[in-house]
């Protein structure tokens, strides 16, 4: 388990104390720690540096996960931090840093918080997160939580795979995969930003930074300076070019857009051959050339969420201005399993989106060190691996781990350094798996859907398997995108540069 530093290692180096400090186990320890860490017994290894699943058997002790999240370590340097986007990821990255300690100002360009959308999907490594921050116990009544989620074919709805989510997710990862209202979990995140005395401030448009001294400035001329602005502006990101010029990394049209709409499910229920769907609260996904439908229950139940993605090569602009909207949306999947078009054809109301996503950035932080770019902004990614909105709570907690750690205010670059180094590796390989799935999911019926089909057969059978089309069941994948905590990835990231300087200043 990573202990934290007692002291600043880049002080002790300073100070010519570089033999106070030595590294055990990838994790930097003194003798005050290794006295302490025998009076209660706690696990050398909790995590591997090599593919393995053996140690994790210890996320089903409560005592350990206790024991190791008792107390929230307050940051040593107090920072004043400027946060732009009261969006998901904006008000996760403030919960993150006020528990720390910090000061925080969220600034909102909206005149009222609203969360635009439908359902929402929260895997394991963001439920996790939100558990332990007191966020998840805010909507918990909100909450679906799927037993499976189902792979079905276009055509009839035939099985073609299955991922076991519920209970076996919170056995392995410690939290459940669920489902959501996007709106129930942003006033959670709003609600428990409040409680812990983040100020947000509506209708507040940023017009202006200015990354050499961490200042704003808003459209209606005022000026507010911090000792670091987070700009978790979105897609459309004005920080970007700043951080990451030369237009990299900006998010460009994948030709695919989505219809995201929900369906009272009182409307369902007189339709007999519907009952299963609304029995049991699993997550289906129909899949076909150039198409796919995900759905679920949300709102407790009340609601039904559909997400139906098509190609589409049109000018986004006009999506709002479309005057059949509904009649476009049924006829794009016209033959599909007469089940799911009859779900569709109660839908009413859609909204109609183009999907996005962006590459791999070199850089989220300025040179300064005083402006950084999360969330949308720095990883914009297609929704098929339901991860977009995860992979900003992720970012907001490494954030703040690694700006807990500094003793000085000097020492805010490393910190970032740090951050922006795992951070960046995570979210480009889930932009990449998110693309995979765009991939395996739209084959066309032939000998490509018929090999992928063949692989998934196992999960439907009950068969053993080492690996899946499916990312959701594949072993490898799972573990990979599910098991990961960001807080504690970020205490081992920052031990190991810990370790890496002093090696560094001792050669």
């Amino acid at each position: 388990m990573p202990m934290a530093t007692p002291l600043s290692v880049l002080t002790l180096l300073s100070n010519g104390d570089a033999k106070a400090v030595k590294a055990t186990n990838g994790s930097l320890v003194t003798s005050e720690d290794e006295s302490d860490s025998e009076a209660e017994e706690q696990p050398k290894y909790t995590s591997t540096s090599y593919p393995s699943n053996c140690l994790q058997f210890l996320q089903n002790v409560p005592e350990l996960h206790t024991r190791q999240h008792r107390e929230v370590k307050q940051a040593k340097v107090k920072l004043d931090i400027l946060i732009v986007g009261a969006g998901l990821g904006g008000l996760a990255t403030a919960v993150a840093l006020r528990r720390r300690g910090h000061d925080v100002t969220v600034f909102e360009q909206a005149p009222e918080l609203m969360e635009v959308g439908a359902g929402i999907q929260v895997p394991p490594n963001s439920g996790i997160l939100l558990k332990r921050w007191g966020v998840a116990q805010r909507f918990a009544k909100y909450v679906v939580q799927p037993a499976k989620m189902n792979f079905r074919r276009w055509q009839n709805g035939a099985l073609i795979g299955v991922t076991d989510t519920s209970p076996e997710f919170s056995a392995k990862y410690g939290s459940p995969y669920y489902v959501v209202h996007r709106a129930h979990l942003h006033n959670a995140l709003y609600q428990q930003a409040s409680a812990l005395g983040v100020k947000t401030m509506l209708n507040s448009k940023v017009d202006e930074y200015n990354p050499e001294t961490a200042t704003i400035i808003l459209s209606d001329g005022s000026v507010f300076q911090g000792d670091l602005v987070v700009a978790a502006d979105g897609v459309k990101s004005l920080a970007r070019a700043l951080v990451s010029p030369g237009g990299r990394g900006v998010p460009k049209l994948t030709g695919f857009a989505v219809y995201r709409a929900t369906v009272d499910v009182d409307k369902m229920r007189p339709f007999p051959e519907l009952a299963w769907i609304l029995e049991k609260h699993n997550l289906n996904l129909w899949v076909g050339e150039d198409r796919h439908v995900m759905t679920y229950s949300i709102a407790g139940g009340k609601s039904f969420n559909m997400v139906l993605s098509h190609r589409d090569k049109g000018d986004p602009a006009t999506f709002g201005l479309e005057e059949d909207i509904l009649g476009n949306m049924r006829r794009e999947f016209e033959g599909w399993d007469p089940q799911l078009t009859r779900i569709i054809s109660l839908i009413d109301k859609a909204l109609k989106t183009p999907l996005m996503t962006g590459s791999a950035l070199d850089k989220w932080v300025s040179n300064s060190s005083k402006l950084i770019i999360l969330g949308d902004a720095a990883h914009a990614m297609v929704p098929y691996m339901s991860q977009g909105a995860a992979m900003a709570v992720e970012d907001g907690a490494a954030l703040a781990v690694a700006l807990s750690k500094i003793t000085s205010p000097k020492e805010v670059k490393f910190a970032l350094n740090v951050f922006e180094q795992e951070r960046i590796k995570r979210s480009s390989m889930m932009q990449e798996a998110s693309m995979v799935n765009s991939m395996i999911w739209h084959f066309k019926d032939g000998p490509l859907q018929q090999a992928r089909d063949a692989a998934m057969r196992p999960e439907v059978d009950g068969r053993h398997f080492l690996s899946s089309p499916n990312q959701w069941s594949d072993p490898v994948t799972q573990n990979w995108a599910y098991g990961y905590d960001a807080e504690k990835v970020m205490e081992e990231a920052w031990d190991k540069a810990i370790h890496d300087l002093i090696l560094k200043t001792q050669n």
